[in-house]
């Protein structure tokens, strides 16, 4: 943010490079909010940067020719932020961005993680007109999908909203239309479809009763039963 801020006020193009979702686009547009985003394939390319003092420029990995862009930036005095994907190289043109922003993956900075959680989660209530509360909210991070970042977190966060407050009516209905997808291989479907209601009362009964001596009691179930349960799921638990 440091460098972001002191580049805002200065001439230099600059690339932002990193993995899908960890917040190229989001920095690009904090460091010139009013610049015009245009594609590099997009065919009007070399007119925006014509027209423009400022511009970004998306996957810069799909501009035709780097030497044919940069020979048009010099030539226009147009400041660029570029966005890439992760290792993107240069190709001979390092002399095009002076600035290179390399973002690591949410996975290599937890501390933002809690944070956009938060974010995620207020824009979940206010997607259905739930009013902010100070209620706590703090998933295992364990249980939090960082595969694609901001991305697939999200989705993590609307998933965790949605199931604690999900009742049995739509509990069902979204079982019923899980398993009506898997009817089609019509071969011991009871047998293999079981792990869906057994794995997350194991994991609950986990959580809630710390030994298997009480959950077995909770539930009912011989204390050799519910081992030969656990053992029977324990790559899913």
């Amino acid at each position: 943010m440091k460098s972001a801020n002191l580049l805002k006020s200065l001439q230099f193009n600059t690339i932002i490079s990193g993995e899908e979702g960890t917040g190229r686009h989001t920095l690009a547009a904090y460091m010139m909010p009013d610049a015009p985003v245009v594609h590099a394939d997009d065919p009007q390319l070399y007119t925006q940067l014509e027209n423009h003092s400022q511009i970004i420029i998306d996957r810069l990995s799909a501009v035709d020719s780097l030497s044919r862009l940069s020979q048009s930036i010099q030539k226009h005095g147009v400041k660029v932020i570029a966005i890439a994907e992760e290792g993107f190289g240069l190709g001979g043109s390092e002399s095009l961005f002076s600035v290179r922003i390399v973002l690591p993956p949410l996975r290599e900075r937890v501390e933002d993680i809690p944070p956009l959680v938060r974010k995620f989660l207020s824009e979940a209530k206010a997607m259905f007109g739930e009013k902010e509360t100070n209620e706590p909210f703090d998933p295992d991070l364990r249980s939090l999908d960082l595969s694609r970042n901001a991305f697939s977190l999200r989705r993590s966060v609307f998933l965790h909203y949605f199931a604690a407050r999900m009742g049995e009516e739509e509990l069902l209905l979204l079982n019923e239309a899980y398993l009506s997808s898997k009817m089609e291989v019509e071969e011991d479907i009871y047998r293999r479809e079981l792990f869906l209601y057994e794995v997350p009362l194991i994991r609950a009964g986990t959580k809630r009763f710390k030994s298997q001596l009480k959950m077995s009691h909770a539930f009912g179930l011989n204390r050799n039963t519910l081992r030969k349960k656990i053992t029977e799921w324990k790559e899913y638990l």
